[in-house]
């Protein structure tokens, strides 16, 4: 494995080392292909912004130095800049244009909430486990109409939903998610973190609805400390979720520079 497009940085409030010591920890592990894309701001409609994200106040200073390290090291490394995002409806053509004017150049789907951030309020992650049918089909929406947008380069952990309901129902919804990565090319993550911390993902009543429609499947360490810019423990654990369910392993996904899109 040679790339990676799941990269966090200090700058989202919840990830720890500096942004250079993620790069020497990729060249070291092989990485050519290295993006960063930390959590977009999220400005709630009172003006506040949520913690767990870049501040907009950051966004230029996030830019500059990754820039900066990418001239230091592009002889041995290819470094884009961009963000995880998530897809609200009513804010989504709002984000897009904030990134598109911050000069990102990718994004990935990240979907963690299906209910509108607001500052110092916990809004509740669909980790949190839940046996709503409503709230599972909500998320495959949103992951669908994320994916029709065609500005993502690829989703993020697509079974971070944590359904605590029918088996079959929750199989009917990955399969939506998986029919349409195929209809749009737009390639799923198997996501390290998940891996590393024993979390319920990688979920692999997904990947094996994912194996029967061979969508495409790509790879993301989700790092959020220096260490995890490469991670060999958990690539042998994707790799056997792979070889399992007879995935359709892609390797290094297409980028979709959205520079490109009209916003």
């Amino acid at each position: 494995m040679d790339y990676n497009y799941h990269t966090h940085t200090y700058r989202c409030h919840h990830a720890t080392g500096s942004i250079e010591e993620y790069i020497i920890q990729a060249i070291e592990g092989g990485i050519k292909f290295l993006g960063f894309s930390d959590h977009i701001p999220f400005i709630c409609p009172n003006g506040d912004e949520t913690f767990y994200r870049i501040l907009t106040a950051e966004v230029k200073d996030y830019f500059s130095e990754i820039s900066l390290l990418r001239k230091k090291y592009k002889d041995k490394i290819d470094i884009k800049i961009g963000f995880e995002m998530e897809y609200y409806p009513e804010h989504f053509e709002k984000m897009l244009k904030n990134a598109v004017n911050w000069g990102a150049e990718y994004l990935i789907l990240g979907e963690h909430f299906l209910e509108e951030e607001q500052p110092d309020i916990e809004i509740k992650s669909i980790r949190t486990g839940s046996a709503s049918y409503e709230r599972l089909v909500k998320f495959t929406d949103y992951v669908i109409e994320a994916m029709k947008s065609g500005v993502f380069t690829y989703v993020a952990h697509p079974d971070l939903f944590n359904y605590k309901g029918d088996k079959e129902l929750y199989e009917g919804q990955a399969r939506r998610i998986c029919k349409a990565s195929i209809k749009f090319n737009i390639p799923l993550e198997i996501n390290f973190l998940g891996i590393r911390d024993n979390r319920d993902y990688p979920n692999e009543k997904f990947w094996k609805v994912a194996g029967e429609e061979k969508c495409p499947v790509t790879f993301g360490f989700d790092a959020h400390d220096a260490l995890s810019a490469y991670d060999s423990k958990s690539l042998v654990k994707a790799q056997e979720l792979v070889k399992k369910f007879g995935l359709n392993y892609i390797g290094k996904p297409n980028i979709i520079d959205i520079q490109k899109t009209e916003v």
